[in-house]
């Protein structure tokens, strides 16, 4: 049988059911993360949803396809991107969210900044993307006070100087320790639930992605569900040569459909609409008793 998965909110959000420790979102199988940068330079879509108009009729159009989160980010973490102010990123996010607060989507905020996590979250956001890895307790906070759930990723250094040259003695459980360290700390500060996602391409190399992704069976093993997120990322180039990221598809779904066969609960894709075909074609040739990737609520 398929996994089921789920995660905890402390306030209503769109397809959720109230139970005794607030509102759940359940799913089975491997469910989806539309991204949505409304930022000029992200790596592989920078400026595609630079207006408003363009990027509503994209988080709509994730969500008709079946995606279950669209990720909103106002801050590019390629590797060698300069931070923004937060007031920029603000500017950025905060108006793309509030025209969607009614539209029944499920929303997330991709950010490291507690101010701009914040600012979304009262503009109707549910969720919070950290590549930060909740390291700042600021974030927990913010999370924990607006009953918000916490997708923690594990990233060495910084977006500016992660890639220089990452080095780890053993990457499995350098990075499993400090996904489980930083769960225990969230859900310790009143965050309602947490994602964990590995962080491929995060400062790390070639192996290292590999080798993480060889270890999802053991990573995925545990109490959190755990997101993989491969869209158009570098690593698809070193394997495939494939140099423009726009290109990277094919091998972001091969990377994907491996990651939802060793248990991942959520991969984070460009690519929403063809990651939900992709992962229901899998699904039902994997198990015929379910015939679908995921069940959205």
């Amino acid at each position: 049988m398929t996994a089921l998965h789920t995660l905890r909110f402390g306030r209503p959000v769109p397809g959720g059911v109230r139970g005794a420790e607030g509102w759940q979102v359940g799913w089975k199988g491997t469910a989806v993360m539309g991204i949505l940068n409304v930022t000029p330079d992200s790596f592989s879509d920078g400026g595609r949803y630079a207006s408003l108009g363009a990027a509503v009729a994209a988080a709509q159009a994730m969500h008709a396809a079946g995606v279950l989160i669209v990720d909103i980010g106002g801050e590019s973490t390629r590797p060698g991107a300069e931070p923004v102010p937060a007031t920029q990123e603000i500017d950025r996010v905060r108006p793309v969210v509030a025209a969607l607060r009614d539209a029944g989507v499920l929303l997330s905020v991709d950010t490291m900044k507690p101010e701009v996590a914040e600012a979304a979250l009262a503009a109707g956001a549910h969720l919070v993307n950290d590549v930060g890895g909740l390291r700042d307790p600021a974030m927990g906070a913010v999370c924990a006070a607006y009953g918000a759930p916490a997708c923690i990723m594990h990233m060495q250094g910084e977006p500016r100087t992660m890639q220089r040259d990452p080095q780890y003695s053993d990457v499995v459980a350098e990075v499993g320790a400090f996904l489980q360290e930083q769960a225990r700390l969230a859900l310790g500060a009143g965050v309602p639930d947490v994602l964990l996602d590995p962080g491929l391409g995060f400062g790390k190399t070639l192996d290292h992605n590999l080798t993480l992704l060889r270890a999802l069976p053991a990573l995925c093993a545990g109490p959190q569900p755990v997101l993989v997120g491969a869209s158009r990322k570098r690593l698809i180039d070193w394997l495939a040569q494939v140099p423009a990221a726009e290109d990277r598809d094919p091998g972001t779904l091969a990377l994907h459909l491996h990651a939802a066969r060793a248990g991942a609960a959520v991969v984070r894709a460009h690519a929403g609409a063809a990651h939900v075909q992709a992962l229901r074609v899998q699904a039902a040739l994997d198990h015929p008793e379910v015939a679908v990737g995921y069940t959205r609520p």
